[in-house]
């Protein structure tokens, strides 16, 4: 593994991190929540645009549907540089898990009807795979879809739908086939939100956030034109290779990022009320952080590595996953020691206006999403170390 970038790879760095530090929207700390909301939605759309005029909103898609056919290593550098600047990516999973289904797996007028709103931002998709018996084993989903005419009509019900309130279409998987093995009779989707019979209901997690649902399907009707792919055989569709790189380098930056702020707090605060006599107690603990920050990052290298020399990362990824997964619950419990008893406390008067806390709580689901760390370890067992299957 080479740690150092060739001539041709520290010259996209370069050009990345002046467009960076160039074009990124700037907030105002002094406006007012109503002017930041305002500011927002500008400053969201002229981000969207400066990206778009690049290729940028989809920088893996092939560039004759508007990327920039970036290759693995390319984005990978586009990607650790966005992270470092806290750039916003815009794309969310139009981007990065829709569009390119749809470009493999679509007809032509299902790329021209999808790929450039994606683009431009005009419609926000949500997924539509867990359900309340088919989370880790989701090829026992139990959704059903009957052809009726040049309709299928859905009856069933997804959850842990993420953004489902705010998205105007859904990928999703339903059962065509009750008969057939449990990997086959899955037919895949393209869902408008908005037809009859489709409703949301918010879940509200630990910390008071929303961000995901539960959606019922009553009789709902789906054009048959809206399958991607063969009938019954959307399984396979579905664990389709949906990004070009998942190296999860973003996510090992913000580790580091996050240890950064709460470091720099302890060490104007330590002693203070904001963290109490328990700060000392944190000290041993932020070196362990930072040096398994620095793992989380060299686990990334490692699975873009893999994917550079033209090879599909598995277990790989999933130590990846799994590790800095568990790495963001222990920097919160280590924030939460940090401030003592004042961890406990959100709101304004809080230290750091209840961060620890927050984090604490939103961290609680992230070894679960996603692929859940008992999953994780068992990829790790059986396809890493060849151990044989319980």
């Amino acid at each position: 593994m080479d740690f150092n970038d060739n001539a041709s790879q520290a010259e996209w760095r370069k050009e990345v991190a002046t467009f960076l530090a160039a074009e990124k929207p700037k907030s105002d700390p002094d406006a007012t929540p109503q002017e930041m909301m305002e500011r927002g939605r500008s400053m969201m759309k002229e981000w969207r645009g400066k990206l778009s005029a690049k290729g940028w909103v989809a920088p893996a898609w092939p560039k004759e549907y508007g990327g920039a056919g970036l290759g693995v290593m390319e984005q990978f550098i586009m990607n650790e540089e966005f992270a470092e600047a806290r750039a916003m990516n815009v794309g969310g999973m139009g981007t990065s898990m829709i569009g390119p289904t749809i470009i493999i797996h679509g007809n032509d007028e299902q790329k021209a009807e999808h790929l450039g709103a994606i683009l431009r931002g005009e419609v926000q998709w949500c997924q539509g795979y867990s359900e309340p018996g088919s989370g880790s084993d989701l090829a026992s989903l139990q959704t059903r879809a009957v052809r009726d005419g040049d309709d299928f009509v859905i009856n069933g019900q997804k959850i842990w739908t993420s953004g489902a309130h705010n998205a105007d279409r859904m990928f999703m998987l339903a059962r065509t086939d009750p008969d057939a093995p449990k990997h086959r009779g899955i037919t895949y989707f393209l869902m408008d939100m908005k037809s009859p019979g489709v409703t949301v209901r918010p879940l509200i997690n630990l910390a008071g956030g929303h961000m995901f649902n539960e959606v019922f399907f009553e009789d709902v009707r789906v054009p048959a034109r809206n399958v991607l792919g063969e009938i019954n055989r959307g399984w396979y569709i579905g664990t389709t290779t949906l990004d070009f790189e998942r190296s999860s380098i973003g996510n090992a930056v913000g580790q580091r990022q996050t240890l950064e702020y709460y470091m720099k707090f302890w060490k104007e605060n330590q002693g203070t009320a904001a963290t109490g006599s328990a700060s000392t107690k944190a000290k041993d603990e932020f070196a362990d952080r930072w040096i398994e920050a620095a793992v989380a990052k060299m686990l990334s290298y490692v699975v873009i590595t893999i994917q550079s020399n033209g090879r599909v990362p598995n277990h790989e990824a999933s130590i990846a996953k799994l590790f800095n997964t568990e790495l963001s619950q222990r920097i919160a419990r280590t924030a939460m020691k940090m401030t003592g008893t004042n961890g406990l406390l959100l709101g304004g008067k809080a230290p750091m206006r209840g961060r620890a806390p927050q984090s604490y709580m939103q961290t609680l689901s992230s070894t679960i999403a996603g692929g859940t760390s008992e999953v994780q370890r068992n990829i790790v067992a059986t396809r890493g170390l060849g151990l044989p299957r319980a």
